[in-house]
This record gives C-alpha cells, sequence and structure tokens, in this order.
C-alpha cells in the first residue's frame, strides 16, 4: 500500500533522482524558467518552494541550508541578493507549472516551469 507516501520516483534509483531534483532547482532559479516533463517540474516546484523560502530569511543557516541542494554559489548568491527579496511579501507560490502537451518524440506530457513576476 502507498499510504502517506510523497514523492515521484521518476524511475531513476535515489542518487540520480536527488542529483536530477538539484539540478533542476538550480536551473530554473538561474534561469527563473525551464522546460520539462511534467511529472519533473512538479518534483521541482516542492523542493524550488522551500528553497525560496529559504532565501527569503536570509540567516546564515537558511544560506547553508540551500548551499546543500543548490549545486553552483553564483546561483545561491543570486537566490538571496535578487530572487528572495523579490517575494518578501509573498506567503508562497513562489513558481508556476504550464503544460504544453505531449513531446514528439514519446509523447510524454511537457510543461514548463518559471518564477512567477
Amino acid at each position: 500500500m502507498r499510504h502517506r507516501v510523497s514523492g515521484r520516483k521518476l524511475g531513476r534509483p535515489t542518487a540520480h533522482r536527488k542529483s536530477l531534483l538539484r539540478t533542476g532547482v538550480t536551473d530554473l532559479l538561474r534561469h527563473e524558467s525551464l522546460r520539462t516533463t511534467e511529472a519533473k517540474a512538479k518534483e521541482i516546484r516542492r523542493l524550488a518552494e522551500k528553497i525560496i523560502t529559504r532565501g527569503k530569511g536570509g540567516s546564515l543557516h537558511d544560506r547553508r541550508q540551500a548551499a546543500t541542494v543548490l549545486t553552483d554559489d553564483g546561483v545561491l548568491k543570486k537566490l538571496f541578493d535578487e530572487i528572495g527579496p523579490r517575494y518578501i511579501d509573498r506567503p508562497g507560490g513562489y513558481t508556476r507549472v504550464v503544460k504544453l502537451g505531449p513531446r514528439k518524440g514519446d509523447a510524454a506530457e511537457m510543461a514548463i516551469i518559471e518564477l512567477v513576476a
């Protein structure tokens, strides 16, 4: 039974899945938009929301916690200098997932995940 089990496996071993999500969040914060499959976008959104909330905090502990997820120091700096202060008055919902339809090659449902302006 799958009661109260959260998160998608995405058909990958744990280490690969964690790496995929970490790089996905890093790229989302770097470019502020990302085109990927719908399932990956929804999982990236879960992690990105938590990281952006950390970016709003600004303490040393928040910075170190965010650094465990993000794979680039430049993106970490951008998170705390630009993205966090942008959403200081917003209580959540920093990202948006827009469905695009099926991909041509394998008919996987595609989506764009982007930061809300």
